[in-house]
């Protein structure tokens, strides 16, 4: 991993590693695009919502629910001709 961290930093501009294909190249070209925008938002919401949590004094949540285990599936009929 270390070979592919060392050539992806040597590289200039949007150079980097192709994943689903194993290739290095313009990742642009590529059409891999970092939603950089998306993670930020991301983030600031994040930030946002903890802050709201630690400042606020009282949270409604919903209490989780117990699951009950899924019914067996329903018994097979014997083979015909084996009723003795």
């Amino acid at each position: 991993m270390r070979g592919r961290y060392s050539t992806v930093a040597d590289g200039q501009g949007a150079f980097g590693y192709n994943a689903a294909n194993g290739e290095f190249g313009d990742m642009i070209e590529f059409g891999i695009l970092d939603p950089t925008k998306v993670t930020r938002t991301a983030l600031q919401n994040a930030a946002s919502i903890a802050g709201l949590m630690i400042t606020t004094e009282a949270m409604v949540a919903e209490l989780p629910k117990k699951e009950e285990p899924a019914m067996p599936g329903g018994g097979m009929g014997g083979m015909g001709g084996m009723d003795f």
